[in-house]
């Protein structure tokens, strides 16, 4: 637990995870906005929550369990370079749709037919990037069991993974995060119910 209340106090003091009103790139209405894309400026804290990614891996599947990292540009593939050179794993990834010209692939990087991968993005919050990404790779025989985010916002991307048969798993999730800001009095009750009250709907 200490590194959820230490990683939280970072992401607010660096203005990382801001509260108020905010819409998102979904056209959704939020109480709160967290941009990990900032975090690689923080090279300790970066290295820091990579290492943290490393070891829930470790952990819960093992790295024995899959050939290659894979993810979606562009936050969550800062991070899983950064994790592919930790774990030295192969590293490939979706685009959110092919490119137009030379070979046209959705999918970079070598991959073969019946391989295993691990999915890492940076945030979760329906899952929509994530289940694209997964459903190309499974159209391309792609085996997908596992993904992991460092952030899940708990707005339904567990269930839509579930669906595929994909396990959702997340170094931190929004509650944590509030709840660590709200225990050291860097945020009140207010901003706990509201976050609270967005994941309930």
């Amino acid at each position: 637990m200490e590194f959820v209340k230490e990683f939280a106090t970072f992401l607010y003091k660096k203005e990382i995870i801001k509260f108020g009103d905010y819409t998102l790139a979904s056209g959704k209405k939020s109480s709160y906005y967290v941009d990990l894309r900032l975090v690689p400026s923080y090279p300790i804290e970066f290295r820091k929550m990579v290492k943290h990614l490393e070891s829930k891996i470790v952990q819960d599947i093992g790295l024995d369990s899959f050939d290659s990292i894979v993810s979606v540009p562009t936050g969550g593939l800062v991070i899983a370079s950064a994790l592919a050179i930790e774990t030295i794993r192969p590293l490939i990834y979706v685009r959110s749709k092919p490119k137009d010209y030379g070979t046209t692939k959705s999918i970079e990087g070598e991959i073969r037919d019946d391989m295993a991968v691990v999915m890492i993005d940076d945030v979760a919050t329906t899952g929509g990037s994530v289940v694209n990404a997964v459903k190309s790779l499974k159209d391309a025989k792609i085996s997908v069991k596992d993904a992991y985010v460092i952030v899940n916002r708990m707005e339904g991307a567990d269930e839509a993974l579930s669906e595929l048969d994909v396990r959702m798993h997340s170094v931190l999730n929004i509650l944590q995060i509030t709840e660590a800001l709200y225990e050291q009095n860097l945020v009140d009750k207010n901003v706990l119910d509201k976050v609270k009250d967005q994941i309930n709907k």
